[in-house]
């Protein structure tokens, strides 16, 4: 079994600062997603984690998921289905969406283009 690691903001920060490659990824449901977004994030919902995974990741990349804050479960069961399947280097920004706005950090829309 594995063990879920947990980050905060600022390891979000300081690994993005230092240009550590990372794939962030929402498991929110896709129209919160274009709603608003961490920058440089994806949206892959937790309920298609399995199906999604396999084609928008690797199995040795570090990926980092979030959801919407603290009380959101979905970045931690997005976590433990990822590690089941073998990604190895799997950590869960708790703070999500809110912690990133509260922290001052604005979130980008995706803009139909009609």
């Amino acid at each position: 079994m594995y063990k879920l690691k947990l980050i905060t903001i600022e390891d979000l920060l300081e690994m993005r600062e230092n240009g550590e490659p990372h794939r962030l990824v929402e498991v929110l449901l896709a129209e919160d997603f274009m709603k608003g977004h961490i920058p440089e994030a994806v949206s892959m919902p937790v309920d298609e984690i399995e199906v999604l995974a396999p084609k928008m990741l690797k199995k040795d990349e570090t990926i980092v998921t979030y959801c919407s804050d603290y009380s959101c479960h979905a970045s931690t069961n997005a976590a433990r289905m990822l590690m089941e399947m073998g990604y190895s280097k799997v950590l869960d920004f708790k703070a999500g969406k809110r912690g990133w706005m509260h922290s001052g950090f604005p979130l980008l829309e995706v803009k139909n283009e009609k």
